[in-house]
């Protein structure tokens, strides 16, 4: 059995959904009708970098999971279940029929402005530890107003709580032995606790006012781990009460693969529930003494992003698709001189701008560069150690990990590797 589920909050980023929006050019003007602004420049070009900024993000993420939930329809086979991450469950009721593209995107619009609209807290993930040890830790240390927002993986959660109570509990969570991290989630407020309580009961008021159809799929409920049930008023209350409840993601994820599902699809811009999946399912984390054999063409495509795109890009080079075309990038000229430089410092070896031109993505580049006797002895010899190689903490080696699996961003892992130092 097959399930596509949809991210939420926090995947966002400058240029997503780059090569769905003109595959499927209906969805974004339905969308800039509802919103009142261009859909596809702040998903593509993040004016002024409100794509950080909850009204903007939430509506941002609902119409790209809905472009690829458009090609998901055309490209991948049915589904027997759908299940979305906190916002990601709108689009997960919405590719299963509970109401149309303009009344989901709707609903999220007004949830993101009342969302926002509560401030005085915070958000915090807890890494590497049981869900008994974080309870036993806030219980101890007398922490009544953090809750556990998220239940993301058997040992990945999120707190909710005041920014005075975060912060005051942060130095005993990175004294807890099996801590990975501790690392401030970048919103607006405390998602997914009873702070929101307000939020929850305004939006409540208008999903009284919303029609709703029937489930032509069953989706996963992130309040209770379990199908949405049949009738619309079920629909409307756990959708009201999601917003100041706790994400039961691992709930959602074992109930899914006790019903028999083995193929689970993430429709997004991020792999992020992809890596918390295969942690549920598997039943542990990844082991840390195992690691692949030295791959020469991945190592040059990493570096390629991480020496010669990402000091003249910035960090978007870290996420960028390796079969993607640089023009994407928007690059000028210039910007092709200042790279085959670097690439030449990089590698030791001369390298034209026009080669970087020519072979227009990072794969390609490094596929005509390992052909070069010159590049590839160069890049064989020069190669740094991997970073899980380089570093013997294993709590570094464990929070890298996070970090290249998509489960952190770059951010995030630089902030808990500084609160270890």
């Amino acid at each position: 059995m097959r399930c596509y589920v949809f991210p939420g909050q926090g995947t966002q980023k400058k240029g997503m959904g780059r090569n769905l929006f003109g595959r499927f050019p209906d969805l974004p003007r339905r969308a800039d009708r509802v919103l009142g602004y261009p859909i596809e420049e702040l998903c593509l070009e993040n004016p002024e970098r409100r794509l950080s900024e909850t009204v903007y993000a939430q509506p941002a993420i609902y119409v790209v999971n809905a472009l690829h939930w458009s090609a998901a329809q055309e490209d991948l086979p049915p589904a027997d279940f759908f299940a979305g991450h906190s916002l990601g469950e709108y689009s997960a009721l919405f590719a299963a029929g509970a109401f149309d593209f303009e009344t989901g995107l709707t609903l999220v619009q007004r949830r993101a402005e009342l969302m926002g609209q509560v401030s005085g807290g915070a958000m915090a993930a807890v890494i590497g530890v049981s869900e008994q040890i974080v309870e036993e830790t806030l219980k101890q240390h007398d922490a009544t107003g953090v809750v556990i927002a998220n239940y993301n993986a058997p040992e990945q959660f999120v707190l909710s709580g005041s920014h005075e109570e975060l912060a005051r509990i942060k130095s005993v969570f990175e004294k807890v032995e099996g801590v990975r991290g501790f690392v401030p989630v970048k919103v607006s407020g405390p998602f997914h606790a009873p702070a929101m309580a307000p939020a929850a009961a305004r939006f409540r008021t208008l999903l009284a006012s919303v029609d709703l159809g029937e489930l032509r799929t069953p989706v996963i409920s992130n309040v209770t781990g379990r199908p949405f049930g049949p009738g619309a008023q079920e629909v409307r209350a756990l959708l009201a009460e999601q917003i100041a409840k706790p994400v039961r993601w691992t709930d959602c994820i074992r109930y899914l693969r006790d019903a028999g599902v083995s193929a689970f699809t993430e429709l997004g811009e991020s792999k992020v529930l992809t890596s918390l999946i295969d942690r549920i399912t598997t039943g542990q984390e990844p082991a840390l003494a195992q690691e692949p054999a030295p791959d020469p063409r991945r190592n040059l495509i990493e570096r390629i992003k991480r020496e010669i795109l990402q000091p003249e890009i910035g960090d978007e080079a870290l996420g960028f698709d390796e079969d993607a075309s640089f023009r994407q990038l928007g690059l000028n000229s210039i910007i092709y001189v200042r790279l085959a430089r670097r690439a030449g410092t990089v590698l030791g070896v001369p390298i034209k701008p026009d080669v970087i031109f020519q072979h227009r993505s990072c794969a390609a580049l490094a596929d005509y560069l390992l052909t070069r006797d010159d590049v590839a002895g160069a890049a064989a010899a020069e190669a740094p150690p991997g970073p899980l190689r380089e570093y013997q903490d294993e709590r570094v080696t464990a929070l890298l990990r996070d970090c290249a699996n998509g489960t952190l961003g770059v951010d995030r892992t630089i902030e808990a590797i500084r609160a270890l130092a």
